[in-house]
């Protein structure tokens, strides 16, 4: 399989683009794959999917689960509530990844919020396993431990896949994320059969900003096919999502775009 056969375009990369423009555009310049993003469904999964594969196109991930931790218990079973229809909408879509974004502390210690995660996962696990959905466990740069995620390290989503004990219970390894990690390539062999996904992008110097600093690849200072080389020895030879937050890259975001990015990834993943 070539690598361009392995190229999935998340959707928040244009994020401008409609599901239907995201789904014409990738079906007419041959990519493969699309990443899916809960609030762009337009409320009807259903519907979505249907027009999904009348394009030839496959799911290779449904982004979001998780963000178990809140202040009470009520609102947490709401979480959980949530994350069971997020399951649902993956198995629609035919994705076969649900991505879990652990979420902050929201009102709980750090100790207390790990602990909710590893018990919302749990909750979940029964229908992500009935449903044929894998759970993978993406962890966040730290910088986005206070709110966005408290499972920070590779290290800590392959805990937490241990404790799941399932072949439904997995982890995405993002680049951006887990690139500046002494323990990167010890972790990516570690979670050998249970890598859920694989996601590029760049880390330019300076970083813009923490939420919509990523770069093209190629434009930053990550080890791309390095990183790439390591998850594939795995065994992993699943989708490879391109996901760039970057809002100059949105201003762009034209017929173009993937024909860029197309480009760039056979470049430097």
């Amino acid at each position: 399989m070539s690598l361009l056969q392995r190229l999935s375009f998340n959707q928040m990369t244009a994020d401008p683009w409609s599901l239907e423009q995201t789904v014409h555009n990738c079906s007419t310049s041959g990519i493969p794959y699309i990443g899916i993003w809960r609030h762009k469904l337009g409320g009807d999964t259903k519907k979505a999917s249907a027009m999904i594969r009348r394009k030839g196109l496959r799911v290779s991930s449904l982004c979001r689960g998780g963000w178990f931790s809140a202040p009470t218990a009520e609102e947490r079973r709401k979480r959980v509530a949530d994350n069971r229809l997020a399951v649902e909408e993956a198995a629609l879509l035919g994705a076969p990844v649900l991505v879990i974004v652990s979420g902050p502390a929201n009102g709980q210690t750090l100790e207390d919020a790990r602990a909710t995660v590893l018990d919302g996962l749990l909750a979940i696990l029964p229908d992500a396993e009935k449903a044929g959905v894998t759970l993978g466990i993406e962890p966040l740069h730290p910088m986005y431990a206070a709110e966005r995620s408290v499972v920070v390290t590779l290290r800590q989503a392959n805990d937490l896949a241990d404790q799941l004990s399932s072949s439904a219970a997995g982890v995405i390894v993002d680049v951006f994320h887990v690139w500046w990690d002494p323990e990167v390539m010890q972790q990516i062999e570690r979670a050998r059969g249970r890598i859920a996904g694989f996601h590029v992008s760049d880390w330019p110097v300076p970083l813009p900003g923490i939420l919509m600093g990523r770069a093209m690849m190629g434009d930053g200072v990550i080890a791309l096919r390095k990183l790439r080389q390591a998850v594939d020895a795995t065994g992993y030879d699943g989708p490879i999502e391109v996901e760039i937050f970057n809002e100059e890259i949105w201003k762009s975001a034209d017929d173009g775009l993937l024909e860029r990015i197309q480009q760039r990834f056979l470049a430097h993943v």
